[in-house]
């Protein structure tokens, strides 16, 4: 029995995730790409990660913070890329309603963890780089910790409301989502009743969650970057800018995409514009964030060194190619 069965109002036991429609030999061909992505983005937030945990001469807040980004980029991915693996060589494509809705809420609540910690990294930063002779006694290790408690609790609260929401909406069928995750826009949709407060509660939640917290970290930035303005060394300035323009990449490129797609459910995008938007910030941007982040920092190119007893080479070769 599924979660929202209530009587014969929710008969749909199991959905059916539609992915890329195309024949068998293309199906293959995916499942090589996304199977390499996907092991790509694992061992390169893995690596930062272990180079976090053993090098203790980086063992600061903001390589702390960084070290759980991409451990939470890796479960973040996870969520989505082993059931669109499985489905590729899979007939049926089907997901069971608690499956479906399970993914729905980890995805979604990684995802909103992934917006707390951008937030806490640019807070870390602005008290670096704005209050550097405050900074020891404000980012002790009890609040240092209390962050890392909060950026990975914070998405798995907040988000159960929209999904208990979602999952008790009735669903009599069809049974089809076009799409390769759960997504709670396709979800709604095929829902048996237009229920205007669950679609106004979610949007409301999507607005106040993801403006709130790009604004937070556009203010932080904005005060970094005029606080690295008047630094009179140059070297300081090149240091401040250089991390600052890996942390604003991301905050980019996370948040250019989401907010497209999920601040405004009720605009109908294009299905396939869906997928590739969807594609983009689950799959592509935790294949890249390592990359943004190692490539010009000296401290976490020295780590793993010291993990891996030499540089990457795929880091090392995109390094030798930048101007």
């Amino acid at each position: 029995m599924n979660v929202s069965n209530t009587g014969n109002k929710n008969p749909v036991s199991y959905f059916i995730l539609m992915g890329f429609p195309s024949s068998p030999q293309i199906q293959l061909l995916y499942f090589g790409l996304f199977a390499v992505t996907y092991t790509l983005t694992l061992i390169g937030n893995t690596a930062i990660a272990c180079a976090v945990w053993t090098d203790r001469c980086i063992h600061t807040p903001m390589y702390i913070f960084l070290g759980n980004f991409s451990l939470l980029e890796i479960c973040y991915v996870t969520t989505t890329v082993l059931n669109m693996l499985a489905n590729f060589l899979s007939t049926t494509k089907s997901i069971s309603f608690v499956s479906c809705f399970a993914q729905f809420y980890f995805f979604f609540s990684f995802g909103c963890d992934e917006g707390f910690y951008l937030c806490i990294m640019a807070f870390d930063r602005y008290l670096a780089i704005c209050r550097p002779l405050h900074y020891p006694q404000i980012m002790t290790r009890r609040l240092c910790t209390g962050l890392v408690i909060f950026g990975w609790t914070g998405g798995l609260i907040l988000f159960i409301t929209p999904v208990v929401l979602i999952s008790h909406l009735p669903y009599c069928g069809p049974n089809v989502i076009n799409h390769f995750v759960c997504d709670p826009v396709p979800l709604m949709m095929l829902s048996c009743s237009e229920d205007s407060t669950t679609q106004f509660i979610y949007s409301t939640f999507n607005v106040i969650f993801m403006i709130g917290t790009f604004l937070f970290v556009l203010c932080s930035y904005a005060l970094v970057i005029l606080a690295v303005l008047r630094m009179s060394s140059a070297a300081s300035k090149h240091k401040a800018f250089s991390t600052c323009a890996s942390h604003l990449a991301v905050v980019s490129i996370f948040y250019g995409s989401i907010m497209v797609m999920y601040v405004s459910p009720g605009s109908k995008h294009p299905v396939e514009v869906q997928k590739i938007i969807t594609l983009f910030y689950s799959v592509i941007t935790p294949l890249c964030n390592p990359l943004i982040y190692s490539l010009r920092n000296k401290e976490i190119q020295a780590a793993l060194r010291k993990v891996f007893g030499t540089e990457i080479p795929l880091i090392k070769q995109i390094k030798n190619n930048l101007p």
